[in-house]
């Protein structure tokens, strides 16, 4: 209510295009364009009557007398091509994508337009990215408010979401905005809260005295991760993270031929040993050639391969600036909502934060190879590391 107020005074203040996004368009039909307030009134009522000249249902669009136009979009499929906003309200931007900004903000630059970004936080993502940056910048305001300040819903009420059975972490985050609770559903992020206030996220030093392994989820039209670490008698340090895509794996080889680490083990997952069609070849195929010899992650199937993960994490230690986007994954990796069912599946959500949480999987695997009750004993491993069986 606050922002498309604050959206129809410089309307009418500035001639222009003004533009407020939902993270689809049909939320944002149903919020705004449908919607009204608890008090029954409806959004689009707060445009003046006697300012507005035409009404696009279609297109969900108003025009004011001057000139003006608001438009509803979803940023889902948002594209810049053709649009010059003077002011831009991201709804919900913590369920939004981070490139629908990019685009906008040199726009706004040039037009000296103003950008408002409201939601609720999903965790330490994009959003709360933008909130601690807006925190340490005086070019921006920013306020956040919880139950204790607004007063808008009573404790008591709060009290009877968490006896019916609302989860903590959903408590924290709807009524308390919380960022640190990490993400409803999410798989690992209770467990890498607990990393940090057991400070195992910190600074951690690679220790040339001991081999680097590595373990990778490849991409093949989305985004390869790569995970480094060492083992240190019953702990795991993690001192870096590598992702990027749209590149061949010579790239990767050359990350990680340029940095400074005595590599063990190379691990892969285990479809990388499927030869393609064209060239015969398998990317362990292409690894070898590249002088990596790398060794195949056996399959034991996804949630399995999960629960490996939980089991890991309580002896893992985080290096916390080169391993920074890497934990993020795993603090946002989590199941997948059903809307219409209103309900979480029992698979994960297949996002940008999944990469890096697949490489950890296959990491994990790799680590705890010899307790995975596969029959594979470790003598046997160790056969299989030395003649690169696959």
């Amino acid at each position: 209510m606050l922002c498309i107020n604050m959206m129809i005074r410089e309307m009418y203040k500035r001639k222009g295009y003004y533009l407020y996004l939902f993270p689809d368009a049909g939320l944002a039909r149903r919020v705004i364009w449908n919607g009204a307030t608890k008090d029954g009134f409806r959004f689009l009522d707060f445009f003046p009557e006697e300012i507005i000249v035409r009404k696009q249902q279609q297109m969900m669009t108003v025009e004011l007398d001057n000139g003006s136009i608001f438009q509803l979009v979803g940023s889902d499929r948002f594209t810049n091509v053709g649009i010059n906003p003077v002011m831009v309200v991201f709804s919900e931007f913590s369920l939004q994508n981070p490139m629908c900004w990019n685009l906008i903000r040199p726009i706004l630059a040039e037009n000296d337009g103003i950008a408002i970004f409201n939601g609720t936080p999903r965790g330490r993502n994009h959003f709360y990215d933008l909130y601690e940056m807006s925190k340490r910048n005086p070019d921006w305001f920013v306020q956040r408010l919880s139950v204790d300040d607004t007063k808008a819903i009573p404790l008591k009420a709060i009290e009877k979401e968490r006896q019916s059975g609302m989860s903590e972490e959903l408590i924290q985050q709807e009524f308390y905005t919380s960022f640190s609770r990490g993400v409803e559903g999410a798989y690992y992020g209770r467990l890498i809260e607990e990393a940090k206030a057991q400070g195992r996220v910190g600074k951690v030093s690679y220790n040339p005295q001991v081999k680097v392994n590595v373990g990778f989820d490849l991409g093949m039209n989305d985004s390869t991760s790569i995970w480094f670490w060492q083992q240190v008698g019953q702990e795991v340090h993690f001192i870096d993270y590598y992702e990027n895509s749209g590149e061949p794996l010579s790239h990767y080889a050359k990350v990680l031929q340029n940095k400074d680490y005595v590599y063990g083990d190379t691990w892969l997952p285990h479809d990388a040993k499927v030869r393609e069609l064209g060239t015969g070849l398998s990317r362990v195929d292409v690894f070898r050639s590249l002088g990596i010899t790398p060794l195949i992650v056996p399959s034991i199937g996804l949630m399995d391969g999960i629960e490996v993960v939980r089991g890991l994490l309580p002896r893992c230690w985080f290096d916390e600036d080169k391993c920074e986007y890497g934990i993020k994954c795993l603090e946002m990796y989590h199941k997948d909502y059903n809307p219409k069912r209103e309900v979480y599946s029992d698979r994960p959500c297949h996002d940008r934060w999944s990469h890096g949480a697949d490489a950890m999987r296959m990491s994990a695997i790799a680590i705890s190879r010899g307790n995975l009750g596969e029959g594979i004993s470790g003598e046997e491993w160790n056969k299989i590391r030395q003649r690169n069986i696959y």
